[in-house]
């Protein structure tokens, strides 16, 4: 019996002395300074944010964007002699610092696998931020007026919601791609950004619910504030930890449905390209140039990956229930302190 009660003040004097270190580490700081520095300290979502930046600036500049040329010497149209065997790539593991002429390869028809690859992570990745930027306007605002006014305006909201909510995602999006798939990608991006937002709307609904009943929301209110303002002045910053986590949510979702739309052949059409049609492209050269399958797929991974980590780290941050372990020698410092004070 003592051997419990030991082990429970051991583990409350712990929690104690955790919460007395992030305190001492956050005193003096705005909320929005304490979300800053613990998003800055989650290591996955720094190199996430990296690896994204770096694929972005990687692909936009190797094949430039809005009639600027990149820095790489073939388009991803242009054929041309196939130059190893079967088209094989030039860049190998055993030397990484060469390139040549062709480093992911060449399709059937001496087409440049790399600068197919970049274009497609271009598209795949404008296609992803439009459909998570309609998802945060269209979502914040129904879960925004749907929790503000109640009533019969949430009743209607709602129930618009759950029409969408029961509509099979990938046949609507099936339809909506090869209405407007084919076209361009960013026209795709609208188009299921217009049927992605549900989610998003039902969690800012209830978050604004809570939150009109605050305090701050009451003094708003008799100060004479507009509703308008009241929403998107002073309850909308509180409810900003739930928006930002979500759409980042949705964006990694997005891409994985961008790129399975392409692959069965209902998103982006030929001449259009994306990482998902490239795969759909080559998924009869899996056995024998297997290069012009993986690659594409490598991309769409690392891309996914980044984003949900990212979304990782934003719930961390935004979350104060969660709590940041501290190092060894944060924990030694404290108890020195400790120690002094008490002397």
């Amino acid at each position: 019996m003592s051997t419990n009660n030991d082990n429970q003040n051991a583990l409350a004097l712990d929690e104690v002395r955790d919460n007395a270190i992030e305190s001492k580490e956050t005193e003096g700081l705005s909320q929005g300074k304490i979300v800053l520095r613990k998003f800055l300290r989650h290591k996955g979502a720094m190199i996430s944010i990296i690896v994204l930046v770096l694929v972005a600036v990687f692909a936009f500049s190797a094949q430039g964007i809005a009639g600027l040329p990149g820095w790489w010497k073939y388009s991803h149209t242009a054929s041309g002699q196939v130059l190893n065997p079967g088209g094989a790539p030039t860049w190998s593991f055993s030397n990484l610092f060469s390139l040549g002429e062709h480093p992911f390869g060449q399709d059937e028809i001496g087409r440049d696998n790399f600068a197919r690859v970049m274009k497609g992570t271009q598209i795949s990745i404008i296609v992803m931020f439009i459909i998570g930027a309609v998802c945060l306007i269209i979502g914040t605002t129904v879960g925004a007026l749907a929790g503000y006014y109640r009533g019969w305006i949430d009743s209607v909201l709602m129930r618009i919601t759950d029409g969408f909510i029961i509509l099979p995602v990938i046949v609507v999006g099936s339809i909506l791609g090869v209405l407007v798939g084919g076209s361009s990608g960013p026209m795709l991006g609208l188009a299921l950004g217009c049927i992605l937002w549900t989610g998003l709307a039902r969690l800012v609904r209830g978050d604004f619910m809570s939150l009109r009943e605050r305090e701050f929301v009451d003094s708003a209110r008799v100060a004479g504030a507009s509703d308008f303002r009241i929403m998107f002045k002073h309850m909308l910053p509180n409810a900003m930890g739930v928006i930002i986590v979500n759409t980042t949510l949705i964006m990694s979702q997005a891409i994985v449905l961008e790129a399975s739309l392409s692959y069965l052949g209902f998103g982006i059409q030929p001449p259009g390209i994306s990482l998902g049609q490239l795969i759909s492209e080559y998924q009869t050269s899996f056995a024998t140039r297997p290069w012009l399958f993986w690659w594409p797929g490598l991309f769409i991974i690392i891309i996914a990956l980044c984003v949900n980590f990212i979304g990782d780290g934003l719930r961390d941050a935004f979350d104060p229930r969660m709590k940041t372990i501290p190092s060894w020698r944060k924990m030694k410092k404290a108890e020195r302190m400790a120690q002094k004070g008490a002397k």
